[in-house]
């Protein structure tokens, strides 16, 4: 119970860190190339995960030959693939959207955990799951091609975190929630930066003066909302069940997000988008307190867990 409700701050922690993400988002995306600002706010949030390693000795785990293969794709689905979609998904959509958009994870969730984890599908976790899917309906209406285009990479992002959220859960169980969290911005902050200088990407820097100007912004982007919030997702499901993880942080943060679109764009949900914000409530409310997963997946490792040897057998 104690662990539960440690969980239950963790994931609100989580939510509210995560309102303040599409905003945000938007504010970057719109000064400069969506690649860049993947690549650049992954690297902050990478150092600051390394220095945080460093500090705590657990810079080990990211060199332990038998993990790196699977933390490397934990950083490149959850990290590099995803940031991309996210990005360029934001740059064609409003912040409202943004955050409605990833609002799928929820279905995401709940398939891949019943597929790969074995938890339940229960009619009350069905029926909150389409009360989500019926609010992100409603409340969507893209502007032309590119709207169109932007919301079909922001409804593709979620897959990429939970395909990397399975992995962690399944193989990569007994790595501490910091280790991971490191993972996935060393490593897949690394991946983009290929890709980045690979696409000739250094030709579409903004101007000195307006780098400069958005430099803070890229580094509350990737130290605070980035690097802390990931932090607090894994301090979240290492507790509580993946797929009611899912459902209370992500739904929850639209809600939460209106004030920070509102204060830092300016932006004002429509009727539609309340009434879809509301259905999306009130599923989040039923999965909340449907009945805890008993479900066998495995919990993550302990913070104060020994660093693995260089041979020591991967986790299963």
């Amino acid at each position: 119970m104690r662990q539960e409700r440690v969980g239950l701050v963790f994931a609100a922690l989580c939510a509210l860190n995560g309102a303040f993400v599409p905003a945000v988002a938007k504010l970057t995306t719109a000064r400069a190339d969506p690649l860049f600002i993947a690549t650049a706010t992954s690297a902050i949030a990478g150092a600051c995960a390394a220095l945080l390693l460093a500090a705590t000795g657990e810079l080990g785990w990211l060199t332990d030959r038998r993990r790196v293969p699977r933390l490397i794709a934990v950083g490149a689905l959850g990290t590099a693939l995803t940031s991309l979609l996210f990005f360029a998904g934001a740059r064609r959509t409003s912040a409202i959207e943004t955050v409605l958009c990833v609002q799928i994870e929820s279905v995401y969730s709940l398939l891949l955990a019943r597929l790969f984890l074995g938890h339940p599908l229960t009619p009350r976790r069905l029926g909150a799951v389409a009360a989500i899917v019926a609010g992100i309906a409603l409340a969507l209406n893209p502007s032309g091609f590119s709207g169109w285009l932007g919301v079909g990479l922001l409804l593709a992002t979620p897959l990429g975190w939970q395909v990397s959220h399975l992995i962690v859960l399944r193989r990569l169980a007994d790595v501490p929630a910091r280790a991971l969290t490191g993972a996935r911005y060393v490593f897949g902050g690394a991946v983009l930066a290929v890709v980045w200088a690979a696409s000739g990407g250094a030709g579409r820097l903004p101007p000195p003066a307006e780098l400069a100007r958005l430099a803070p912004i890229l580094v509350l982007q990737g130290a605070l909302l980035s690097f802390v919030g990931t932090l607090f997702w894994y301090e979240t499901i290492k507790r509580l069940d993946l797929a009611r993880s899912t459902a209370i942080v992500v739904p929850s943060v639209p809600l939460l997000s209106l004030g920070a679109s509102l204060a830092l764009l300016g932006e004002v949900a429509q009727p539609r988008q309340w009434l879809g914000l509301l259905l999306t409530a009130a599923g989040v409310l039923a999965f909340v307190t449907s009945p805890h997963s008993t479900a066998p997946d495995l919990p993550l490792g302990d913070h104060d867990a020994p660093l693995p040897a260089t041979d020591s057998e991967p986790a299963s």
